[in-house]
């Protein structure tokens, strides 16, 4: 990802998508007040940079038959960068896996699985995980509710103001040495 700078209209198109990864261009253009094809090239260009990385679907899990919810708590034998990666890559492969974090303190990471049942979640600790020679020991704590949310977890004071619209609120902006003027 590259060190690009986002204005205000990157964030609001940046939460417009978080909430809703459905919406047209169109759609989202009006929202942020710019022309349809401008709005195409910011939405391509939080693509290239990186910053905008894909577009999912929010499952219901449980609709799905996975009714049980877990968080393996993992410690590591080694902490190579080739075994821990390699670890990393292989728990990302599991089906069961939603999430695999790299954390510091007691453990080395926290997995969070979606299964069908306490069979399935046994099952699933053992043949996957406990079975690793790097994994010296596993604790399993069982989700009973979670909550998401989807806002970005900074505020759009805290953007860049895009030139167009800094004029709009009567700003200058005096572009060689990056100040802005009000007047």
């Amino acid at each position: 990802m590259g060190d690009r700078t986002l204005d205000r209209t990157d964030v609001e198109i940046l939460r417009l998508l978080r909430k809703n990864a459905r919406l047209s261009n169109k759609q989202i253009a009006s929202a942020v007040r710019l022309a349809p094809s401008t709005c195409h090239e910011r939405i391509k260009s939080l693509q290239s940079s990186g910053i905008l990385r894909g577009a999912h679907a929010d499952v219901d899990l449980r609709g799905i038959g996975l009714t049980l919810e877990a968080l393996f708590f993992i410690e590591l034998a080694k902490h190579e960068r080739a075994v821990v990666d390699r670890f990393m890559n292989e728990t990302e492969s599991i089906p069961e896996v939603r999430r695999a974090f790299l954390v510091s303190g007691r453990y080395d990471l926290i997995v969070h699985v979606a299964v069908k049942d306490i069979e399935h979640l046994r099952n699933l600790a053992f043949d996957r995980f406990t079975n690793q020679a790097v994994v010296v020991a596993i604790e399993t704590s069982i989700v009973f509710d979670s909550r998401v949310s989807n806002e970005l977890p900074f505020t759009v004071l805290e953007m860049k103001e895009s030139p167009s619209h800094a004029q709009k609120k009567g700003v200058r902006l005096n572009r060689a040495k990056g100040r802005r003027f009000d007047g």
